[in-house]
């Protein structure tokens, strides 16, 4: 396993473990906790990330070679925890959109250039998560 992985999950770990514990509010402005059930192994998978909240609908946009995103295709349901609160919900990919990949990504990155934007959409996927 390389470095990178490890320090990755590594990472994801702690990430988790606050996310999912009191002092929750030090990162859950930005962050949050997604479940998502294998295609094939039916196992849960949860991982942190980074998201949008406008009203009922999560934005996450994730790197397109990352796997656990592709579970989600075909509006597979979701379980997250967001600022605290676990959320159930069914989740849209957008793979090929890049130009709505751009716009979410200046969303969650205020500082994000448009052309910034584009470049990082060619390798990124977008994901909308409708909660109940």
């Amino acid at each position: 396993m390389a470095l990178v992985d490890i320090m990755m999950r590594l990472a994801n770990g702690t990430m988790s473990v606050l996310l999912s514990s009191p002092p929750h509010g030090l990162v859950s402005k930005h962050a949050m906790l997604i479940t998502v059930t294998g295609r094939k192994t039916g196992r849960l998978y949860t991982t942190p990330v980074n998201y949008l909240l406008d009203g009922d609908t999560i934005t996450v946009v994730s790197r397109r070679n990352r796997t656990w995103w592709r579970n989600l295709r075909g509006g597979a349901p979701v379980a997250v925890r967001v600022r605290g609160k676990d959320l159930t919900g069914a989740a849209e990919v957008m793979v090929d959109d890049k130009e709505a990949v751009a716009t979410a990504l200046m969303a969650l990155h205020p500082k994000c250039s448009a052309e910034r934007a584009a470049q990082r959409a060619q390798d990124r996927v977008l994901i909308r998560i409708k909660v109940a």
